[in-house]
């Protein structure tokens, strides 16, 4: 049976080559290291929560939010990725506070009792790291007088664009990527500020992968980012190599979840 892969986290229609570019690379690796069954193509027809719980599972890329909650022990981590956009930090990553250009907000405290945009309650990025920036500044509970649910974080700075919301936390390697290839979808948004760091979206393989099979995964990913011929759609990507990681490396994730709780806030709001 034909195995699944996907690198749907960082797949804007924009960067389908390029991902189809390291893909191919990679799957080429994998093949010539032994693997069997390893898919031609990547998977862009199911839902990536689909993709994720499917025990067919090869490949595939997740938020550390869900990795940790919903995808505990469905998926196994193979390593982080170590991005080169504005932001990140070795293989962490934060979320950028976003408003409209021609806004008078300068800090989160000034967006008190305005409309907030997340792209899902399952994101660490948009949602997880947003509340934990917000914590200090809630009253009872709350803060914004209002969060929209969009979908997506594209769709979150549209919103704040347009004036359908007043401020969105982004995930810095997604508006560097938008800012590097579709500028003029951030040039009604500016940065007013930056949540706290945590580990990056984990490249993952099903829960029940050999330690073998993540170790050869690890192992020819690494070889793949850092070949010549596919330089041209790695920096495409924004990626600058991989790190060694583990589940444990994203407790950091619960634990600004837990802080949220601790201090009466456990739903941005």
């Amino acid at each position: 049976m034909t195995r699944i892969a996907s690198l749907g986290m960082y797949d804007m229609p924009w960067l389908h080559a390029a991902n189809d570019a390291v893909w191919a690379g990679l799957a080429a690796r994998l093949r010539d290291a032994g693997m069997a069954d390893v898919p031609e193509t990547l998977d862009r027809t199911q839902p990536l929560a689909e993709i994720w719980h499917d025990p067919a599972l090869l490949f595939a890329q997740t938020c550390g939010y869900p990795l940790v909650t919903a995808l505990k022990d469905v998926v196994t981590p193979i390593a982080a990725p170590v991005y080169s956009v504005p932001g990140c930090a070795g293989a962490s990553h934060c979320s950028v506070i976003v408003v409209a250009t021609g806004s008078s907000f300068e800090t989160l405290a000034d967006l008190r009792g305005r409309r907030a945009a997340i792209n899902g309650r399952d994101s660490n990025s948009g949602m997880n790291l947003f509340r934990h920036a917000v914590v200090p500044l809630a009253r009872g509970g709350r803060f914004f007088g209002e969060v929209v649910i969009t979908g997506g974080h594209l769709a979150s700075l549209d919103h704040v664009a347009t004036g359908k919301a007043e401020v969105a936390a982004i995930d810095c390697v997604t508006f560097g990527l938008v800012r590097r290839h579709r500028p003029e979808l951030v040039e009604g948004v500016r940065v007013i500020g930056e949540t706290a760091k945590s580990p990056a979206l984990p490249f993952v393989t099903r829960g029940s992968a050999s330690r073998d099979e993540i170790g050869m995964l690890f192992s020819v990913l690494r070889e793949t980012i850092a070949d010549p011929d596919l330089a041209s759609a790695v920096e495409a990507l924004g990626l600058s190599g991989v790190a060694s990681v583990s589940v444990g490396d994203y407790a950091v994730v619960l634990g600004s979840e837990r802080e949220a709780v601790a201090a009466g806030y456990p739903i941005l709001r």
